[in-house]
């Protein structure tokens, strides 16, 4: 049986500790001897205090994931790179976003009739034109499509259509054990159904469901249809909410999964 251990490495809530709460998302995820962090919170300072504090040594993993673009779930790499600068980096596919992207260099219409000094790149474009990002150096891998990058784990990108993030790549990581999927997400922005469904080719049975699921400003109604779904309709075996949830989801998951609601909370360490 394939071991499964979460520890969750940034969040707002926990018990309390001398870990820094902060609003963002990071945790380290151990499967089946893989190392793989998931995350890098909202500041490189909180980041790098709670990962020393935790005795998580990140010159030891074997990837990294970043689900998406957002400052809450990416402050941290600069530390990450500082302590780690090989480490490969898994990040949405996205034509110039801030991990970086390429196209080809004949990707735009060419007028040969201007003169050199008003044509780009004097008329002799690169074979790629790589755009920038803030981390230069990083080893970045961008993901399009569900991707098993190793043993048992993959990489299900999902872009949103919901109004205010529409078009946003996001990536969760799928953990196929013995007992079924285990879904990681960071903060579920095109709608935890939605990944759900990407998912489902993964794995039949969903263990357990940890991390962001974005209903933290979501009205009461589609709360509990939401969660109610989640455990009828999905049939979710269990839930570590974290992060973007928010607190009246936090209770409506509570009251609907009862036992089967696992507490997620910053420093803590799930075992599946």
């Amino acid at each position: 049986m394939s071991r499964t251990k979460i520890t969750i490495l940034h969040d707002s809530f926990g018990h309390p500790s001398l870990l820094r709460k902060e609003w963002g998302f990071a945790a380290l995820l151990e499967f089946d001897g893989q190392r793989i962090l998931f995350d890098t919170g909202n500041s490189a300072r909180t980041f790098a205090e709670n990962c020393a504090a935790l005795g998580v040594d990140l010159q030891t993993l074997d990837y990294v994931v970043i689900s998406h673009r957002h400052g809450d779930h990416t402050s941290g790499l600069s530390h990450l790179l500082k302590i780690n600068p090989q480490a490969t980096v898994y990040t949405p596919e996205e034509t110039y976003g801030v991990f970086g992207s390429a196209l080809p260099g004949a990707f735009y219409p060419r007028c040969h009739s201007l003169p050199r000094y008003f044509q780009y790149y004097d008329g002799n474009p690169p074979e790629v034109i790589q755009h920038g990002t803030p981390w230069p150096d990083a080893n970045f891998v961008w993901v399009k499509e569900t991707t098993e990058v190793s043993r048992g784990v993959f990489v299900i990108p999902v872009v949103s259509d919901v109004p205010g993030t529409r078009e946003l790549r996001e990536i969760s990581v799928g953990l196929r054990t013995s007992q079924g999927l285990v879904l990681v997400a960071g903060c579920s922005h095109p709608g935890i159904e939605k990944i759900l469904e990407a998912a489902r080719p993964i794995a039949g049975r969903v263990l357990c469901i940890l991390g962001g699921l974005h209903l933290v400003l979501t009205k009461e109604p589609e709360i509990r249809r939401v969660v109610s779904a989640l455990r009828n309709d999905w049939n979710v075996e269990q839930i570590a909410p974290g992060h973007c949830t928010g607190e009246p989801a936090f209770a409506a998951i509570r009251e609907i999964f009862g036992e089967r609601c696992l507490f997620a909370g910053l420093g803590e360490s799930l075992e599946l």
